[in-house]
């Protein structure tokens, strides 16, 4: 008999799964509802605070505000931040990219164009919040950090139009016609190259390398994409693009990913270092700020019990630190989850941060399970459907009654057995 080598037996057994590992990072996105739950959020969370501040637009980051546009260009010319405000002082200037920037929002949200409209999101995103670096807080840097992974990923593929077009464009295929002529989507690469050339031509990008370079990246491979669908859907290229696709957006999802761990782990362990949040009263002393007091009567009452400040302090240091480590094991993992997007839903209420809240519950939804997202999103489309039949109801006109089963079916041309009577 021979013996066996279990060298050669563990190196067979690595190999399978190696090779089942390559072919699912490389033949599809992972995360497409993950992805697209962080697309939503983190486009509306910006377009709402935009909407807000709208009327302080001007103080935020305009002309009237503290940090004047000479003090923006000294600053921006030491540290090579990017933002097309820079471009120009005029206040027609700045509204044109308060404006473009809260219409990208909106296109992100609803998924249209998503190619085009996330690097608009993030040039406007990185143009707000470089021209007034001290108005943000830590929910802004979380959008900012977003909008610049969100253009690396695939996250229109559900709950978008592109996802929509794309499935009655694959209608139409199955049976035997074409897709539909593509028209906006040459004349957006079109107009992106129009700025992005004189854009990098007058160095518009300051002290930036990555941006430009990314930027004309991905204006070259989109132009290579669309040629490619349109004149050669089955080359191998295409494939090819395809797999290059999949690769950068499972990397960017990761990078999401890492990104929120190491936000939760250098936030849990710098609280660990402090005395109040040691002796468990750090929690007590933002809940009697004025300033942070958006219902006085609730965070009062939740101030005058010192086991609920005691218990919150220390769950929130715990939850901090320990999600990292959580990862690793999918039913706590979740539990906790729970937890940090309840912690986010209770400093929203208690201490008015809604746009740093929202923020971070985006980010934390990379994380949601896939079956959780898939029953949400079933529900909402239910609730969408039935609110729309509600209000269809109600804007009967008088004396229009409801259409019965059977003149349903005899508008059908059934006699109700499924048997036609015409045609």
């Amino acid at each position: 008999m021979s013996a066996s080598n279990p060298v050669r037996e563990g190196a067979a057994s690595v190999g399978p799964s190696l090779a089942r590992a390559v072919q699912r990072v490389t033949a599809s996105p992972l995360g497409a509802h993950q992805s697209a739950v962080v697309r939503i959020g983190v486009s509306a969370t910006c377009l709402l605070f935009l909407l807000r501040e709208l009327p302080h637009r001007h103080e935020l980051y305009g002309p009237d505000g503290p940090w004047g546009w000479d003090m923006a260009h000294r600053l921006i010319s030491s540290n090579g931040s990017f933002t097309v405000l820079m471009w120009s002082d005029g206040r027609i200037w700045f509204e044109t990219v308060y404006l473009l920037t809260l219409v990208s929002a909106a296109l992100m949200m609803v998924g249209w164009r998503t190619r085009f409209s996330s690097v608009l999101f993030m040039a406007g995103v990185l143009s707000l919040q470089n021209r007034s670096i001290f108005m943000g807080d830590g929910g802004d840097n979380v959008i900012h950090l977003m909008a610049i992974y969100l253009v690396l990923t695939r996250c229109a593929r559900v709950w978008s139009l592109d996802a929509r077009r794309a499935a009655r464009n694959a209608a139409r295929l199955a049976e035997g016609g074409r897709p539909a002529r593509d028209i906006a989507g040459p004349v957006l690469w079109g107009m992106l190259g129009c700025v992005l050339l004189p854009a990098t031509v007058m160095a518009g990008f300051g002290g930036t390398r990555w941006l430009p370079a990314l930027l004309w990246l991905l204006w070259l491979g989109n132009g290579a994409w669309w040629a490619l669908n349109r004149y050669a859907p089955g080359h191998e290229l295409r494939a090819l693009f395809d797999v290059l696709a999949n690769l950068v957006h499972n990397a960017a999802l990761a990078v999401i990913m890492a990104e929120v761990c190491l936000i939760y782990a250098t936030a849990g362990w710098y609280k660990i270092q402090g005395s109040r949040w040691q002796d468990g009263t750090a929690i007590y002393y933002p809940l009697k700020l004025d300033y942070f007091a958006p219902w006085p009567e609730l965070s009062g009452l939740v101030a005058s019990s010192a086991l609920a400040v005691m218990v919150f302090t220390y769950v929130t240091v715990i939850a901090q630190v320990a999600f990292p480590f959580t990862l690793f094991n999918r039913r706590v993992k979740n539990v906790l989850l729970v937890l940090m997007i309840g912690e986010h839903a209770g400093i929203a209420v208690l201490l008015g941060l809604p746009f740093f809240s929202m923020a971070m519950i985006s980010a934390d939804a990379v994380f949601l399970p896939t079956v959780f997202l898939v029953w949400l999103g079933n529900r909402v489309t239910h609730g969408s459907r039935r609110l729309l039949a509600r209000t269809a109801g109600s804007l009967r006109l008088p004396g229009q009654r409801r259409a019965e089963p059977e003149d349903e079916e005899a508008a059908r041309g059934s006699d109700g057995r499924g048997h036609t009577l015409v045609g």
